[in-house]
């Protein structure tokens, strides 16, 4: 099983639109990939994983939002789609391709989404919190925007330059 390789910014693939599966997609490779992006998400320590995100332009990202009351919220979406959004919620938000690199992000505090899961179902799941905060900035990639799209131009500019310079140092691949 090969592994996968998580992309930094400024790659290309995490500025693109990512395109969607296809029905022929679906089957036993899908699985295997959706399962190699749930461990490299959790080696890395995230909660959230896009395909873009390991360089496969596929409208594709898994999660696991971890829950006090119960079972975790691990899900895999396939061509996911926001349906509904509402209330608002100012949050740390970091990203894996952004490694290190935490600001502020204004999200949506409930989403409904509607997928399709690794078998090719159609779900919809209504999230709120870390979770509703994690569907929007996973969608987001599929959709070729990062979270620095969701900034205010200064810290946008501000993000910019300590990522110049974490690559000067050698530390920002």
């Amino acid at each position: 099983m090969l592994d996968l390789k998580i992309v930094h910014y400024p790659d290309p693939v995490l500025l693109t639109v990512a395109k969607p599966v296809t029905e022929e997609r679906f089957g036993k490779e899908l699985e295997e990939l959706v399962d190699k992006m749930f461990a490299t998400m959790y080696q890395a320590r995230g909660v959230g994983l896009a395909a873009p995100q390991v360089g496969i332009s596929e409208r594709i990202f898994v999660m696991d939002i971890p829950n006090e009351d119960g079972p975790s919220q691990k899900h895999a979406f396939i061509n996911p789609e926001i349906l509904h959004v509402e209330g608002e919620q100012v949050g740390d938000e970091g990203c894996l391709s952004f490694p290190g690199l935490y600001q502020q992000v204004k999200r949506d505090t409930r989403v409904i989404v509607r997928a399709h899961d690794v078998a090719g179902q159609e779900f919809e799941l209504d999230v709120s919190d870390l979770a509703a905060r994690c569907v929007l900035h996973e969608t987001d990639h599929c959709d070729g925007i990062v979270f620095l799209d969701r900034m205010s131009p200064l810290k946008r500019q501000l993000a910019k330059r300590k990522i110049k310079r974490l690559q000067n140092t050698g530390e920002w691949e």
